[in-house]
């Protein structure tokens, strides 16, 4: 399984303070879709800041275990601290929690979060609007190509303060040979009406 449907919900409150605390870009200048993304700037809000510390300890057993079936290093401590401080260490000392705002006829083309060399295999991506009342489209997509196999494409609305974790780089898949690594991209479809507004967190820094 490439995503799964996180249950706890982040607060309207909680939502208003995000805009106000990032760095602001476009899509198109960067060749992925159309649309607006802003990376926080420390110190994050504390949404941000307690959802990657409550996740990253619950998603952590999974990428050890992913990692394991497909005959790779596990390299990430216990801790989320630790983890960064590996990341900064390496070079990769730029912060990735993200905020995304799509207008109609924006979208977001199919893509990885890879930004050096050390990698978590796992992130989450929250909705912060209400799907056919805030916007239409804007259906958050995966697109998997599995080993010897025709490729496999989702596409999933999240509900309102709802998250979604998914694959960041690839998933083990189990066949007669064993296991294989799954390549998974991710994307956002065409928004029809409206405005979308999403909150993604990746468990890796940035070169």
């Amino acid at each position: 399984m490439s995503q799964a449907s996180l249950t706890e919900r982040v607060s309207p409150c909680s939502v208003r303070g995000f805009v106000h605390s990032c760095v602001s870009s476009e899509f198109d200048r960067e060749g992925f879709g159309e649309g607006e993304y802003r990376y926080f700037a420390e110190p994050f809000p504390e949404a941000v800041t307690g959802l990657k510390r409550a996740l990253y300890p619950r998603l952590l057993p999974v990428a050890r275990d992913w990692w394991t079936r497909l005959g790779r290093e596990t390299p990430w401590p216990d801790s989320l601290r630790e983890w960064l401080a590996m990341c900064h260490a390496a070079g990769q000392a730029k912060s990735t929690p993200i905020l995304l705002k799509y207008r109609a006829g924006d979208w977001n083309a199919l893509h990885r979060d890879l930004y050096g060399d050390l990698v978590f295999p796992l992130q989450a991506v929250i909705n912060l609007n209400d799907p056919g009342v805030d916007h239409t489209g804007g259906e958050f997509l995966l697109y998997e190509q599995r080993p010897r196999a025709q490729s496999r494409a989702t596409a999933t609305l999240i509900p309102h303060g709802h998250g979604l974790v998914f694959t960041t780089r690839d998933r083990p898949v189990e066949s007669r040979r064993g296991w294989s690594a799954a390549p998974v991209r991710h994307g956002v479809s065409v928004i029809r009406s409206g405005q979308r507004f999403t909150l993604a967190l990746v468990f890796h820094d940035a070169a």
